[in-house]
């Protein structure tokens, strides 16, 4: 037993020398991150760049689309949007991807002109200077982004110091920043999330060195509560507290021992944010994939005319894109007062979407069986597998249970055909990542003082013991150094 612990003690040392200083950069930028994150373009900012569809009168019949494409190719997602000042079907099949104008004409191809049109959208400030980009920087990070090189990327002359980069292929925006933003993805997301270019730019290298250091600290942590535990047990002995006398090493213990099971639980539930819970052997038990069936789009049942539906949105459209809810085709158009879904089934009728009860049983039928026991019920709030933070939940939905071998629950959006579906997997990655890491639970996320109360304590008790692990080690070493000049 005395070899065990010893064998652990060293471990815990040694470990603790590498990483306390990470643990400690850990802690800290998560604090930061739960008010700034790694600035990003998200839809909402390009949707509200777009520009509105017009000049859509002689848009083409819905055969005419399918009969542009392959007839061998399954059209799996179809949106409509104004480009370069064309109307543009950006479709997606099983096979590739395709673009068709209104007029089946040629595409207009990008040109200087073009991306100063949308360059002038996103910022009307002078411009200091444009650099043409060839490789990834901090910004843009992400080896997906490859295929858009030279990327232009744009340094304005506000007070904010905007910099905005644009896809020479499409005249995309990739990114937009401004110098806040960067100064808090510095102190936040980047050493956090060790954001570094060289490093993410390569996802599965990125991803590996992630699970590598939180892995391993998961075992210093265990090394740690080990310890901590044993030492408490000893104290009671003496009817003490702690066993050590001097200040730093009996606070690391207490305050180590304390928050043990929380930092381990972050250091855990970090890993496991990059690691799916199938690798681990847990998997669905259902022999078919319910998302398939939701998502299918199934091109013979929009009924309802789409260019009827364009005509008749009362607000000015940005985007119409052909949508699924198993059987029940859908229209949604995105316009400045947010998205409209619309209901696609009846050739005579114009109307928004509302799934009935009805209509939510029929289709999961559909999926799961006719004799497949479902029930369901109207959700008004949020609750343990159907909760988030960063952003509100559609409520009131259809909340659906079936009693099959994976728990199948789903939450069904009534306005919009959008879900959230939980299975026996989404589960044990709801309680190996978000409930540990962010604290996503019902009762603290709906009471946000809460949240923020229990995160800040948590947070700076992992960010004391990580500290006075640096400085022990700094002391530990300074005693190795000074035993070896004295022999």
């Amino acid at each position: 037993m005395q070899r065990l612990h010893a064998f652990i003690l060293t471990t815990h040392r040694i470990l603790g020398s590498l990483l306390s200083i990470l643990f400690a950069i850990w802690f800290l930028s998560g604090l930061v991150m739960i008010y700034h994150s790694f600035p990003r373009v998200n839809k909402t900012d390009k949707w509200s760049k777009m520009e509105n569809l017009k000049d859509f009168g002689n848009l083409p019949a819905w055969e005419e689309i399918q009969a542009s494409i392959p007839a061998a190719e399954r059209i799996k997602r179809i949106t409509l949007n104004e480009n370069l000042g064309q109307l543009v079907f950006y479709i997606q099949t099983d096979k590739g991807n395709y673009e068709r104008t209104a007029d089946f004409s040629e595409r207009t191809t990008v040109n200087a002109a073009h991306i100063r049109q949308t360059v002038s959208k996103w910022n009307q400030s002078p411009i200091e200077r444009i650099d043409t980009l060839y490789t990834l920087e901090q910004w843009i990070p992400f080896g997906a982004l490859k295929h858009h090189f030279p990327i232009y990327k744009y340094y304005f002359a506000d007070q904010d110091k905007h910099q905005l980069y644009v896809s020479s292929k499409t005249a995309e925006v990739l990114q937009y920043t401004n110098r806040e933003e960067r100064c808090w993805a510095w102190l936040g997301a980047i050493p956090h999330w060790i954001y570094f270019t060289s490093l993410r730019q390569d996802i599965d290298r990125w991803i590996a060195v992630v699970v590598t250091l939180s892995g391993i600290g998961s075992l210093f942590c265990l090394t740690g509560l080990y310890l901590g535990i044993r030492d408490i047990r000893l104290a009671r002995r003496q009817q003490k507290l702690s066993p050590y006398k001097k200040w730093w090493y009996k606070w690391h213990h207490l305050v180590g021992t304390f928050f043990g099971v929380f930092v381990l639980t972050f250091c855990f539930s970090g890993m496991m944010s990059l690691v799916h819970v199938e690798d681990l052997g847990i998997r669905s038990r259902l022999d078919f994939n319910p998302h398939q069936y939701l998502n299918e789009m199934k091109v013979d049942s929009y009924l309802l005319d789409y260019r009827k539906v364009i005509q008749a949105c009362p607000h000015p459209i940005r985007q119409f894109e052909w949508s699924q809810f198993g059987s029940i085709p859908l229209y949604q158009t995105q316009t400045d007062n947010g998205i409209i879904t619309w209901d696609a089934r009846q050739a005579d009728s114009i109307k928004v979407l509302n799934l009935t009860a009805t209509d939510v049983r029929q289709v999961l039928q559909d999926i799961h069986g006719e004799q497949s026991q479902i029930e369901i019920q109207w959700l008004t709030e949020q609750e343990t597998y159907y909760t988030s933070r960063k952003k509100p939940l559609p409520l009131p939905v259809w909340k659906v249970q079936i009693k099959d071998s994976d728990a199948s629950c789903y939450y069904i959006d009534p306005v919009h055909g959008t879900y959230r579906y939980v299975n026996r997997p989404a589960r044990w990655q709801h309680w190996m990542y978000p409930a540990w890491h962010s604290l996503q639970i019902p009762g603290l996320v709906t009471r946000p003082w809460l949240w923020f109360l229990l995160m800040w304590f948590l947070m700076l008790g992992g960010t004391f013991v990580s500290i006075s692990g640096c400085w022990l080690t700094i002391k530990y070493i300074r005693r190795k150094i000074k035993s070896r000049l004295h022999k």
